[in-house]
């Protein structure tokens, strides 16, 4: 399986998209939205951002490795 780096976050504020790149090594666990500046935090029972509002899950995840 070949691993994702990028993923496209949507805000759960105002529907916002717009793809990023994600750590390798890391989760993100605060994202600021560049259009309603809302800062987004993960779900409950997820690792980051991406994993919550991204079209990819995050890095470790997609290797089957504990997160964050």
């Amino acid at each position: 399986m070949k691993i994702q780096y990028h993923s496209i976050i949507t805000c759960p504020n105002c529907g916002h998209q717009k793809e990023e790149e994600m750590p390798e090594d890391s989760c993100q666990f605060f994202y600021e939205c560049e259009k309603c500046k809302a800062v987004i935090k993960p779900k409950k029972g997820d690792c980051c951002v991406y994993c919550s509002y991204g079209s990819v899950k995050c890095p470790s995840i997609q290797k089957n490795e504990s997160c964050c």
